[in-house]
């Protein structure tokens, strides 16, 4: 399950770049959540999961972290490979246990300490500084994966005994109401934006065509089938041993993006990634 998720993020998160092209990114969330929260109607009316919190504002705060993480995310599949996206993201497990040790005061050993250390080596190699290709915004995915890691943390100190469908309603409902004020402010004072997907970010509201609303569409539906996915597998699975297969998405985003758009991983982003996977396959197993 936890590989059938990634495969399907993986692909579709390949073609952000087309809808890039003619949209904005605030336009895309608000347009995304609007079918989204139509399914979770669906499916809550189905019985398959409740919508209102036991804790309105810990469920509010986690989901404030986890839509700007995605905000951040989204908007670098615009302009950065996938590969390279997708691995600063994956940094996530590090600023996990830097929080925990920090601030909740948790004890972490020398054996997580240098497995953070292994990482940061991967993060180096896959942002590619030492081949001269490295740019400021490259440490945008590095944003996103802290963004990440609070709101993993939160999910456990603020949200326990929530209903995943109650947990996935509200950060899509949060990531809308962020692209609704977005498209709105650039609407009413537009940017110049760069044509294709460089003015991905600066671009307000556009009429949409069918290409956006397809692929928006796919976008909408296989998120939630993808986390679906992803959240029955930590139900049935030891969570130490599933969270290590969600780095497979970086070997499917890399497969995809290269099967799709021809982009190519160096040497030494395979190497970053490899070590990023052992210093998160550590710090997962070593946790309890």
């Amino acid at each position: 399950m936890i590989l059938a998720a990634m495969a399907v993020i993986g692909l579709i998160d390949n073609y952000v770049v087309l809808i890039a092209k003619t949209t904005g990114l605030w336009q895309f969330h608000a347009t995304r959540t609007a079918m989204a929260l139509v399914m979770f109607l669906v499916l809550s009316g189905m019985g398959l999961g409740r919508l209102w919190p036991l804790r309105p504002a810990g469920v509010l705060g986690r989901s404030l972290f986890f839509s700007g993480s995605m905000l951040i995310y989204f908007g670098c599949l615009a302009f950065l490979p996938i590969s390279q996206v997708v691995a600063g993201l994956f940094t996530s497990p590090i600023f996990v246990m830097v929080i925990s040790a920090l601030v909740l005061k948790k004890p972490v050993g020398p054996v997580r300490w240098t497995a953070a250390v292994m990482g940061f080596i991967g993060i180096v190699l896959v942002l590619g500084p030492a081949a001269g290709s490295f740019q400021p915004v490259s440490l945008l995915p590095l944003l996103a994966a802290l963004l990440y890691a609070i709101s993993a943390v939160a999910t456990r100190q603020w949200c326990e005994g929530e209903d995943t469908l109650t947990l996935l309603f509200w950060f899509f409902a949060v990531l809308g109401f962020f692209g609704l004020i977005g498209t709105v402010v650039l609407t009413i004072y537009p940017q110049v934006a760069p044509p294709g997907p460089e003015g991905f970010i600066l671009r307000g509201l556009t009429w949409p065509d069918q290409s956006f609303l397809f692929w928006t569409f796919v976008q909408a539906a296989g998120s939630i089938l993808g986390v679906g996915l992803l959240t029955r597998g930590y139900q049935i699975g030891e969570a130490s041993h599933v969270a290590i297969f969600e780095y497979s998405l970086m070997l499917f985003a890399a497969f995809w993006a290269w099967a799709l758009w021809g982009q190519t991983v160096s040497g030494a982003g395979f190497a970053g990634m490899a070590l990023i996977v052992a210093s998160g396959a550590v710090i997962a197993i070593r946790s309890r």
